[in-house]
């Protein structure tokens, strides 16, 4: 009896043993590359160095857990200079030379257009943080994603909603307005123009200029003797600087100043205004204090990493490392980092960002998120004023004299 029992265990023993022997040890999965056109110099080099802050601090919390289903990653970047014709090649190079697994969006509208015609090409995923105009979206491509709450041309809704519903007594009567011939800051400035002259807000000034200038003065001076109520200003950072500093050289101080883009940019706005960044608004679905998903732990870590305060992180930053989160829960639900099936993942569902929930349509464009908010500087730091289900503070109006 007991030499049947024990042969009995030695036999399943023998099984046991066999079975261990013939499975191999699993293999870690690939080191991957994700590519990426920045703006390193140029126009556009302030907010390039933000997407690069943003996109290798989401890589580094990436490779802390274990790398994107289990791909440790490297980010690489190349410079476009600024250049519609360099994106197109930097991103050709990237996935033609370089065989990277996945590729990031650039910074603007104007850079995203181009680049997202040649990813398609290659049928690769284009989540991308700043290029929302509507030319993005009107193409037929089914590549490309836009993390951000809203669509462009609604980013100035919200601020013409807060001035239409101010008292008669202190409604603006005028807004003078100027915008970059840019597919980001136009469609915002018109749509804003178009609802407050609905309103029978009388517009002062209009002007259009090109993408490429670099004197601001003449414009600048022409809002000036507009002597508007209001200003709205389609800029990037470089002329949303230019024309505050002509403003304060000319003691002309509207009762609101909103910039498309610019104020949001943290320390590169601040530091060079200094305390004269008081009461300048930008539209914007991201603040350093959101409770969105995991804006705690972003704010804390990008502080440790890159030094400051809350106050200087940019939104471009925020908006990088969200393009990596949405890839991180896409590549999660679909079990895999091929860009077909990545694609195919990203047009259903809602992702969990620092900048709220999102959710795409069939062209890209966000759908059902947070929307964007109006925020102020005030007391050192641009906060949320409007609407007031998300305000940190009332809006300032009319804004303090420039010091």
């Amino acid at each position: 009896m007991r030499t049947s029992l024990r042969g009995a265990l030695l036999s399943v023993l023998a099984m046991v043993i066999a079975a261990c022997g013939s499975t191999a040890p699993t293999a870690p999965a690939a080191p991957i590359t994700i590519g990426v056109s920045v703006s390193q110099s140029g126009d556009f080099s302030g907010d390039g160095k933000a997407l690069v802050q943003g996109y290798d601090l989401w890589a580094q919390d990436e490779n802390a857990k274990g790398g994107l289903l289990g791909h440790k990653i490297t980010m690489k970047y190349v410079d476009d200079t600024s250049s519609t014709q360099q994106v197109v090649s930097n991103y050709e190079g990237l996935i033609t030379r370089d065989k990277v697994a996945l590729v990031f969006g650039p910074f603007s509208s104007l850079l995203t257009i181009p680049a997202s015609t040649v990813v398609a090409r290659y049928g690769y995923a284009f989540p991308e943080p700043a290029g929302g105009g509507p030319h993005v979206f009107d193409r037929g491509l089914t590549n490309i994603f836009f993390v951000q709450p809203a669509a462009v041309e609604d980013n100035l809704v919200s601020y013409t909603k807060w001035l239409t519903g101010l008292s008669a007594d202190q409604r603006p009567t005028s807004v003078a307005y100027a915008t970059q011939d840019d597919p980001f800051t136009q469609p915002q400035v018109d749509k804003a123009k178009s609802l407050l002259e609905a309103a029978g807000i009388k517009t002062a000034y209009y002007r259009v200029y090109p993408a490429e200038t670099t004197d601001f003065t003449p414009i600048a001076l022409n809002v000036v003797h507009s002597q508007a109520d209001a200003v709205i200003l389609g800029t990037q950072l470089p002329d949303a600087v230019a024309f505050a500093k002509t403003f304060i050289q000319q003691h002309y101080n509207p009762k609101t100043l909103i910039e498309t883009t610019g104020p949001d940019q943290g320390a590169d706005f601040s530091n060079k205004l200094g305390t004269n960044t008081e009461g300048i608004m930008v539209p914007a679905g991201w603040t350093a204090n959101a409770k969105a998903y995991g804006n705690d732990k972003f704010v804390s870590e990008f502080i440790a990493k890159y030094g400051g305060t809350a106050a200087d992180i940019s939104a471009d930053a925020a908006e990088a490392y969200s393009v990596g989160q949405v890839v991180d829960e896409a590549a999660t639900k679909a079990n895999s980092i091929e860009n077909a099936k990545l694609i195919s993942s990203l047009h259903s569902g809602t992702y969990q960002t620092i900048q709220g929930p999102m959710a795409f349509d069939s062209s890209g464009k966000p759908q059902g998120g947070v929307g964007v908010y109006i925020e102020q500087w005030q007391n050192g730091a641009a906060i949320f004023v409007y609407p007031s289900s998300v305000a940190a503070a009332q809006p300032e109006y009319p804004k303090k004299p420039w010091s």
